[in-house]
């Protein structure tokens, strides 16, 4: 009998918030993978470290996370072929997703490549939207208004056209695009209806309105969030 891969989202940051199904599936699979890196930890598995029991076998999918070289298929590619040989041989095993595998997690290159070919199982995690939102306080949408995921490195033009038209936003992957996102906000005069959100739910969490940061890069792992229009309360 081959084995089944599951996909399982770990959460933002906080232990406390994986799953107890993702538990429960973390405590008899014998592999686990987790994205890493090039050089460095894995946020994925220091966040379900305290959760992963001993003598598990590890696979350390290390891919570059920089522009223009990720997603790296040849890289996917070989990960993937290391995991169906455990799969084959019939061991379980558990890739690990920072969030929620399918919101823009890296699990689901192998996902594409291994399903139809294994048994398959995805599951969700909290993800930074709902961390994020917690954590500044504020509602991500209310009533009949529309949320729109804008990520942070989209064109200018393309960013704001789609801030404009959403009274809901959650800007992802803010880095290096910071810069590039106030100046949107300020031409469309929603600065002050910016919250600013960095490394939800981690030890290292920092909140606080946008117009308050000072610097011009912030982490990978940041949020902005912009309500505008109707009922901006929420109640």
């Amino acid at each position: 009998m081959s084995g089944t891969l599951y996909g399982l989202g770990v959460g933002p940051g906080d232990p406390d918030l994986i799953t107890l199904k993702a538990l429960r599936v973390l405590e008899r699979v014998p592999v686990i993978a987790y994205p890493a890196p090039e050089t460095g930890d894995s946020l994925a598995r220091t966040i379900a470290a305290p959760h992963i029991p001993e003598g598990r076998d590890e696979i350390v999918i290390r891919t570059p996370m920089v522009p223009g070289k990720f997603p790296a298929h040849d890289v996917y590619d070989r990960y993937a072929e290391e995991i169906s040989g455990h799969l084959a041989a019939g061991r379980d095993v558990a890739v690990l997703c920072e969030g929620d595998p399918f919101l823009y997690g890296s699990f689901m290159y192998l996902f594409s490549r291994l399903a139809d070919d294994h048994a398959m199982q995805v599951v969700p995690g909290v993800s930074s939207l709902g961390a994020c939102a917690a954590a500044a306080g504020v509602p991500l949408v209310s009533r009949n208004q529309v949320l729109t995921v804008v990520p942070g490195p989209l064109d200018e033009v393309e960013l704001e056209a789609r801030i404009k038209a959403s009274p809901a936003v959650a800007i992802m992957k803010v880095g290096r695009h910071l810069d590039k996102i106030r100046r949107v906000l300020g031409r469309l005069n929603l600065m002050n209806n910016a919250h600013y959100v960095e490394r939800a739910t981690m030890d290292e969490q920092r909140v606080m309105p946008l117009a308050e940061l000072n610097g011009k890069g912030a982490p990978y792992f940041s949020m902005v969030l912009v309500r505008h229009g109707e009922d901006e309360a929420g109640i």
